[in-house]
């Protein structure tokens, strides 16, 4: 039966016949509605899906045990979950034995310049990561000419003119570019800061703060997820927090996060959970705490405290939740051990402080006492954090002349220009012009574990997407970039058994995507995007070392974003499905 057989519905006037008449068209409506729901099923049946996913052991994503099934993928989205054994498809792929899950969603990823250099993004994919959100207080734009001056040197190291502005820009390069994973953005707050103050140790003026948020209003109408923080790298600690909260609000006009790299990740970190959910609260917007830490040894066996602290938090109703990579070393640019004050003015101002004499003895004097320094500023002193000058990995330099450099612990530079390890810290930023990045040891196995067994945290990778090949190639990374989420599945899963699998996925998909408002992505359900992992669980291993981190992680034998396979039979394929990912406010 269709519409057009429907019989005709005489007019009634008495209670008790419009009462017939309205069951008479409910059922004859009911009837139809089946009519056409059998027509659209059939129409699953008989056309040809894209791709179909044969005999896997289906892992959701919300945390429910696996179960056997296919999984039929048209127009790049999954349309089918069932027995498909008999369909047609343009590809079969055989899962039997294999995981199929949500592809992997990176809570903090970096990779907004070098998906430039490298759209396919190989250590991305091959974790099995299919979304990435980056921005983390330094987003992409809003740029100026000023600040774009003042950070030439990283655009040239990676080879790239920035053609952008705005957020709107930036996206319709990448749309034109294509790229091999979805990607979405927050608007950084220290981008803002940049963009009306510059890099002075200034408050904003009224009509300054007004010029603030207008750029955040206008961000979140071109498509960014919220509003970020990264407070420990200047300028951003020159912020107030009720600057913060003031942009904050701006981003929850329009359902935008606030994400943050706390002020403080050690000695004040409960203190920077109490700003961050005052934040939340103040502004009405949730919270989420990137890569949560307890640095430096002072604070190790710190992690319940911190625990508790956000569980408080969540039960007074503040929707507050975290991410993390699992490893027991961070990774951050080398100036951060240099107190926030000598950074007045920018990486020029901080290396002509460095180059004075009297200047580099009154930073040395900061970093060697504790509690506040000299500025009368409370700062993440990280070289108290550390045991030593071994506890420092010189990863990521620009002045190819420091390139042999890259590998060393700063304990062995120091002994190789014959200097202590302070001076050796400042001369290195010095012939470095500041862009020097390191990897610190600083954090207890057991304060990692005890976060990523927390029911609200999720996992970020915090590198930029790299490739053991080309320009990218060239650098010496964090083993994370390449390793997080496979390592979570070996070492945490398969190893030692402190996490189970569908726990692990839900960690992977439907948290981050909970989290995000992607509500068409992060579960396998039919309707939701064809972002979809097949792996071996007994074999997804990662091979990055902080010896030797440019290593793609295995295991991963199909990667599909919107439903077009990245990674085939283990093999990069080339293809860039991704997609920008806008946030709520976008307003195209």
């Amino acid at each position: 039966m269709n519409r057009g057989d429907l019989p005709t519905i005489p007019k009634v006037r008495t209670g008790r016949m419009q009462g017939w008449a309205r069951i008479s068209l409910a059922v004859c409506g009911a009837v139809a509605g089946l009519a056409m729901g059998l027509n659209a099923q059939q129409k699953v049946e008989t056309e040809p899906f894209d791709v179909v996913i044969l005999h896997g052991h289906i892992i959701d994503g919300t945390g429910s045990p696996w179960y056997s099934g296919d999984v039929g993928i048209r127009g790049g989205r999954i349309v089918a979950i069932g027995d498909l054994s008999g369909a047609s498809a343009k590809q079969k792929i055989d899962a039997q034995g294999k995981v199929v899950a949500p592809g992997f969603i990176d809570m903090l990823g970096q990779s907004e310049l070098t998906i430039l250099v490298d759209p396919r993004l190989p250590s991305k994919i091959y974790q099995g990561i299919t979304t990435e959100i980056t921005g983390e207080g330094d987003s992409v734009a809003p740029v100026n000419d000023a600040m774009l001056a003042a950070d030439h040197s990283g655009y040239a190291h990676l080879h790239i003119t920035p053609d952008w502005r705005t957020l709107r820009e930036y996206f319709a390069r990448l749309e034109k570019q294509g790229m091999g994973i979805n990607l979405a953005t927050y608007v950084g707050a220290t981008s803002v800061r940049r963009m009306v103050l510059g890099d002075a140790k200034v408050d904003p003026t009224p009509a300054q703060l007004d010029q603030m948020k207008a750029l955040v209003d206008e961000a979140m109408r071109d498509g960014a997820v919220g509003l970020s923080t990264a407070l420990q790298y200047s300028p951003a600690p020159y912020a107030k927090t009720e600057e913060l909260i003031a942009l904050a609000r701006e981003a929850s006009k329009y359902g935008g996060i606030y994400a943050t790299h706390m002020r403080s990740e050690g000695d004040a970190v409960l203190e920077s959970i109490d700003e961050a959910t005052r934040i939340g609260r103040e502004a009405q917007i949730p919270v989420e705490i990137w890569h949560l830490k307890a640095a430096g040894k002072a604070n190790w066996g710190k992690m319940p405290q911190i625990v508790a602290r956000i569980d408080a938090a969540r039960a007074a109703g503040v929707d507050v939740s975290a991410n993390t990579y699992a490893y027991t070393a961070w990774f951050n640019t080398f100036s951060a051990f240099v107190p926030p004050w000598a950074h007045d003015g920018g990486d020029a101002q901080l290396i002509a402080r460095l180059k004075d004499p009297a200047m580099r003895a009154r930073i040395r004097k900061d970093m060697t006492s504790s509690g506040k320094n000299s500025a009368g500023e409370d700062w993440d002193n990280e070289w108290q954090e550390i045991p030593g000058p071994e506890a420092i990995l010189i990863a990521v330099v620009q002045n190819p002349e420091l390139v042999p450099l890259q590998g060393k612990r700063l304990s062995e530079v120091a002994a190789l220009w014959h200097e202590d390890a302070i001076d050796a810290l400042c001369d290195l930023l010095i012939k470095d012009k500041a862009f020097t990045e390191v990897a610190v040891f600083g954090m207890d196995e057991p304060d990692v574990l005890l976060a990523l067994k927390q029911p609200w945290v999720s996992l970020d990778n915090d590198s930029q997407g790299t490739s053991p090949e080309g320009l990218l190639g060239s650098e010496h990374p964090h083993p994370r970039a390449y390793g997080t989420f496979p390592r979570v599945l070996r070492k945490y899963v398969r190893e030692e058994k402190e996490l189970t699998l569908p726990d692990a996925i839900r960690k992977f998909s439907a948290l981050p995507a909970q989290r995000m408002r992607l509500t068409d992505r992060g579960v396998l359900k039919q309707g939701m995007w064809g972002d979809v992992v097949v792996f071996d669980s007994e074999k997804i291993t990662d091979k990055a070392t902080y010896e030797n981190p440019n290593q793609l992680s295995v295991g991963m034998e199909y990667v599909l974003v919107n439903g077009v396979p990245v990674i085939a039979e283990g093999k990069m394929t080339g293809a860039l499905p991704g997609k920008v990912l806008r946030g709520a406010g976008y307003v195209p």
